[in-house]
């Protein structure tokens, strides 16, 4: 019973602010609600090639390869390829995070994922060009390099916090905890 309430929270939550907004701001909860189901309309679109994507990643992709490329073992290679893999699409964020719930799955280190996060979020290649053509290449190029040390500094900072966790079941069991 307890579980199915803590389910529904967030939902009634949100009912109940649509319904205080319909009351007291007709206008407001109008735009809410447009917002609200442009919103669910461009994920209707956009999730069902990514769930796509992720399972032809969990098929084709030995778990073997994740953890040799994106693995704790992959020291700086892995990085670059996180962050090469980061910049590359030009989709909205909440595309990357089952892609990267999917690889941490498969034996992606937890740096490696924050790498490819933060490049998804801040580092795209078209939004450096963009970057490049309005506040110069000095400017740009300053951010990207400050970015990636921050992002590179948050996911050691990551690694080592989630490492002292006791809730560690979403991690992937390492070769030494599954003897």
């Amino acid at each position: 019973m307890k579980k199915t309430m803590k389910r529904w929270v967030f939902p009634i939550i949100i009912v109940l602010i649509f319904a205080s907004l319909a009351l007291f701001s007709a206008n407001t909860a109008e735009r809410s609600l447009n917002v609200t189901f442009d919103y669910l309309k461009e994920m209707a679109i956009i999730m069902p090639p990514v769930f796509l994507l992720m399972g032809l990643i969990e098929v084709w992709v030995p778990k073997n390869k994740i953890e040799k490329w994106l693995g704790r073992g992959s020291r700086i290679k892995g990085g670059i390829l996180s962050v090469a893999l980061g910049t590359l699409p030009a989709g909205p964020l909440y595309v990357a995070f089952p892609i990267a719930a999917s690889l941490l799955k498969k034996g992606a280190s937890v740096t490696n994922m924050v790498l490819f996060l933060g490049a998804w979020a801040a580092l795209k290649i078209p939004q450096i060009m963009v970057e490049v053509e309005f506040l110069g290449v000095a400017f740009a190029g300053l951010r990207f390099v400050l970015t990636l040390t921050a992002l590179i500094i948050i996911g050691l900072l990551m690694e080592l916090i989630l490492k002292r966790q006791t809730d560690q079941d979403w991690l992937p069991k390492t070769e030494n905890e599954n003897q």
